[in-house]
């Protein structure tokens, strides 16, 4: 294992406006960084997830969003996320059986009916891909865990370190990344640089600096992420 899950991060145009909406539909608390940045805070610890960070930039979203979270309702109709400021995009129909919607800034979710086995809130974790395999391959080998694979082309990856929901799901599309994604997810190494994680194949995009303390990589799909040295053991 290189590395372990360590939490989200969202692009933003407005982040105190995006982190709060996403503070109500999480049940968190937002928390004003100083920065510009803010950051949703989960109330109870959940499997160890640590916060949501959202991120003020200066470029407005373009393109698809193809990181996205699921979530499990709690009642039958997302009518609280609609009345906290989501944007319905897709109602179930005949070929799924979820609601699409989209957050203030545009970004899209997926939101499932209520299940007995399954508590409200963040359930899965998806990821547009090329090659869903060899993606959940390949990101297994970064953070352990199992990959299943399913006739409908998509692939999971179960039981990562660190990651705090069910599945890390990634999704066989048919248009390849173009753009920065908006959402991206950040890792603990388990060594002092990341040269393990280069030799596996990712793409080094930034070195620490003055102004940022981790690395910024990109996996083999070019997705970006953000890989932070280890912690200073109390």
């Amino acid at each position: 294992m290189i590395a372990r899950f360590k939490d989200l991060c969202l692009d933003a145009a407005d982040a105190r406006g995006l982190g709060s909406f996403w503070a109500r539909i999480l049940d968190g608390e937002v928390v004003d960084t100083g920065d510009g940045d803010t950051r949703v805070d989960p109330r109870e610890a959940r499997s160890g997830a640590e916060s949501i960070w959202v991120n003020q930039v200066p470029e407005p979203r373009t393109g698809k969003t193809r990181v996205h979270l699921d979530l499990r309702l709690a009642d039958a109709e997302p009518a609280a996320l609609l009345a906290a400021g989501a944007r319905l995009v897709r109602e179930p129909d005949t070929e799924i059986g979820w609601w699409v919607l989209a957050d203030p800034d545009g970004n899209l979710f997926c939101a499932f009916p209520p299940r007995d086995d399954t508590r409200p809130g963040p359930f899965e974790l998806v990821v547009d891909a090329a090659d869903p395999a060899a993606q959940a391959t390949w990101w297994a080998g970064v953070v352990g865990g199992t990959v299943e694979t399913s006739g409908e082309g998509y692939a999971s990856l179960v039981a990562a370190a660190g990651f705090p929901w069910d599945h890390w799901v990634f999704d066989p599309v048919p248009e390849r990344k173009t753009v920065k994604n908006r959402m991206h997810w950040d890792v603990d190494l388990t060594e002092a640089t990341p040269t393990a994680l280069i030799r596996a194949g990712a793409t080094l995009l930034r070195e620490p600096d003055d102004d940022v303390s981790w690395w910024v990589l990109a996996d083999p799909e070019g997705n970006e992420f953000c890989a932070f040295a280890p912690r200073p053991t109390q």
